[in-house]
């Protein structure tokens, strides 16, 4: 699994059990391939380079995830045990209302590299439906994570799972991680470290209600944001500004804050107190989940951060039962969530 972040591959390797429709899971291995400068640099243009280049980087891409898949096996002993490999692979383009997305990293040359069989390639068969592609997740929401009445992740983008009659319906909120970390390394830092700066800075209301007035809240669910959209909804406001970064770190929390909670306020729980479980990295940030808790407080909604393995590896998790689903011919893509004009099985499958 690779995010919009680009702070490396997540790799996890997991055991799923199924026991008359239940679904269970461990996670008995995980890392985070931290990516060089170099990677994160061809990752971040991969979209504006010319075809050549660029289906170069796709083989070049999957190579590299296929020796890091190698590496991880070999330290942690698992030869010979790991049945097949999922892999999401970096979206580089996404437009579904032209029925195209994209993600790197080549699933013919992971399998090549890997030896094992490898499903890859799994929001193109939902978005050649109709669908968004995206997210992806609510299937493993469902089955693994069902407990809980919204599941927020905050990674570059953060996304969201509610709960309509009982089916997932799913959404990308705005941009996360991917502006706080943009407006840190506007002071030399990679991230905000716990929301520090932010926590330091003032609200600017009126840069708030800028945030607050992009065209995409107002669209209803289904939707989805491509990296480049979630960007253009909120960097020219903060990132051209000339106030001060802390400010604008602040502010940029409060807003990613109040759109989780507009999310709540559309999809009632119904209940006296509701949970929601926070994953991604955006639950380290003490300073956001603050201002989420604050925000969702009002609407019955406590807030709950597993431990840091479902934080950190919680996609990657999902990405195994995506494959597995695929592996077993089962629906892994709800078109109650993305839109499609069906359910699918997704995932192009490689065998070696």
């Amino acid at each position: 699994m690779s995010g919009s972040s680009l702070d490396g591959l997540d790799i996890a390797y997991v055991q799923l059990e199924e026991v008359r429709g239940e679904w269970s899971y461990q996670l008995l291995q995980s890392a985070c391939v931290p990516y060089s400068i170099e990677w994160q640099l061809k990752l971040k243009h991969a979209g504006t380079i010319p075809v050549g280049d660029f289906l170069k980087l796709h083989t070049s891409y999957g190579r590299y995830i296929g020796e890091k898949v190698n590496a991880f096996i070999a330290e942690h002993s698992l030869d010979h045990k790991v049945h097949f490999i999922t892999s999401h692979g970096h979206t580089v383009f996404h437009e579904p209302e032209n029925k195209t997305t994209f993600q790197l990293g080549d699933g013919a040359s992971i399998a090549a590299v890997a030896g094992l069989p490898v499903i890859n390639d799994l929001r193109s068969l939902d978005v050649a439906l109709g669908g968004q592609g995206a997210p992806i997740v609510p299937v493993g929401d469902k089955l693994l994570f069902g407990k809980y009445d919204y599941l927020l992740n905050i990674g570059g983008i953060a996304n969201m799972t509610v709960w309509q009659n009982g089916e997932p319906v799913a959404f990308d909120i705005s941009a996360a991680n991917q502006v706080l970390n943009g407006l840190s390394e506007r002071e030399g830092k990679s991230m905000d470290e716990s929301g520090a700066m932010a926590a330091s800075g003032q609200l600017l209301p009126g840069v708030l209600d800028e945030l607050n007035a992009a065209v995409y809240y107002k669209k209803p669910a289904p939707k989805s944001l491509s990296n480049d959209e979630a960007k253009n909804s909120m960097f020219p406001v903060l990132l051209e500004s000339a106030q001060s970064t802390a400010d604008l770190l602040h502010t940029a929390v409060v807003h990613i804050a109040h759109q989780v909670a507009a999310a709540v306020a559309l999809y009632p729980h119904g209940k006296d107190v509701a949970s929601m479980l926070i994953t991604g990295g955006g639950a380290f940030n003490s300073f956001l989940i603050d201002n989420i808790k604050a925000a969702c407080a009002v609407y019955g909604v406590n807030v709950v951060i597993p431990d840091d393995g479902v934080i950190k590896y919680k996609e990657a998790i999902i990405m195994a039962l995506i494959g597995t689903l695929r592996w077993r011919e089962e629906t892994n893509v709800y078109s109650s969530v993305t839109g499609a004009g069906k359910d699918s099985v997704g995932g192009a499958m490689w065998i070696v």
